[in-house]
């Protein structure tokens, strides 16, 4: 198949605010032995996204660079060693990508390599018509998904089944969850994880009608977490007859970190993924051992665990929640909506 030599795409060229995402001409990207030409139908924002906009110290980001994690399309060109995908094949990519052979790739743990990386970070993503991918990185897209959803459902959901699975929180049937920031993507997976598994699930949220729509996705109580800032501890301990939860699924950093610790249980379990709110936080040691509390870091999660989520998926026990749909041309706009925290699940960019 033959195709032009450019496309549009989104990049930026210096890092900033949403204003240095400019929709442009770039070239279509030259795949090599093992890896395919993935046609771009949809591409679902990440906060990744606006970290690497922005500009992180100490991460060299090559420029000019396309944005985006989370990618549903179609393969449109094959490389000579990628045998098990074809032509035309519907899919989205697992958002991580896998390094060199090692002993962390050979467990299963391939997000703990030290080479691990993620479409849109150090490598181009999904902010274009096309984006090369590593044929590893292809799984079939679910028949029950529109392409909307498809993208918004790897690298969120992918995030909350690590959090909450084996390798990390290992939460039970039976067990209570606090589920903060429960409005975001990574919020209405863990919300949707949890309940799977037989949970109950208190959310905080930052009004009424998040509030309401927490509890339609699967959450049985909720926090509003400005009326209550400083105190959601507090607010825990009444939704739960003063005895705290099980597990929290934090992604917030800051203070509200301090708070999570202080809602668990004895023997409670607080996993974070992210640091919205601030890399910087006040740690009771005292309170950890006295407790018997367990904190997890948690970074993505393995291919493994892709497969695994896959059947919940094509069997409607979880769903990929859709904010709003808008053009590639607007991202630099999607950036602002996701940054003023006005989205309720996956902001997802159509590509034409």
């Amino acid at each position: 198949m033959s195709f032009p030599e450019m496309m549009k795409a989104v990049r930026f060229h210096q890092h900033g605010g949403p204003e240095v995402l400019k929709y442009e001409d770039a070239p279509i990207p030259e795949i090599g032995p093992n890896d395919v030409l993935v046609k771009v139908r949809a591409c679902a924002l990440n906060h990744l996204d606006i970290w690497t906009r922005i500009g992180v110290r100490g991460w060299q980001i090559p420029r000019p660079h396309i944005l985006g994690n989370d990618i549903a399309g179609e393969v449109v060109a094959v490389g000579s060693e990628a045998h098990h995908v074809v032509e035309g094949m519907e899919c989205f990519l697992h958002p991580g990508v896998p390094g060199v052979p090692s002993l962390e790739r050979l467990r299963g743990d391939d997000n703990l390599a030290a080479d691990y990386d993620i479409y849109g970070l150090f490598r181009d993503g999904g902010y274009a018509q096309y984006v090369r991918a590593k044929a590893d990185c292809v799984f079939p897209k679910p028949h029950n998904l529109s392409w909307e959803e498809t993208a918004a459902f790897p690298l969120t959901f992918l995030t909350a089944w690590h959090m909450l699975g084996q390798r990390r929180a290992n939460l039970r049937a039976g067990e209570t969850v606090l589920v903060v920031g429960g409005s975001s993507g990574v919020g209405t997976a863990a919300i949707q994880v949890a309940r799977a598994k037989g949970c109950r699930v208190i959310a905080t949220v930052g009004s009424d009608e998040k509030a309401q729509r927490a509890k339609e996705t699967g959450a049985d109580a909720t926090i509003n977490h400005y009326e209550h800032a400083g105190e959601i501890h507090k607010q825990v301990f009444e939704h739960t007859g003063n005895h705290g939860v099980d597990v929290v699924v934090e992604h917030v950093g800051g203070e509200v970190f301090s708070q999570c610790l202080k809602a668990l249980k004895r023997g409670g379990r607080l996993v974070t993924c992210g640091a919205t709110a601030g890399p910087k936080t006040e740690l009771d040691v005292q309170m950890l051992f006295a407790k018997h509390l367990t904190v997890y870091g948690s970074f993505m999660g393995s291919m493994s665990e892709t497969l695994e989520l896959l059947p919940l998926i094509k069997r409607g026990e979880i769903t990929p929640v859709v904010d709003c749909v808008m053009p590639l041309k607007d991202a630099a706009e999607a950036h602002r909506r996701l940054e003023q925290s006005a989205h309720f699940g996956k902001i997802v960019l159509a590509v034409d």
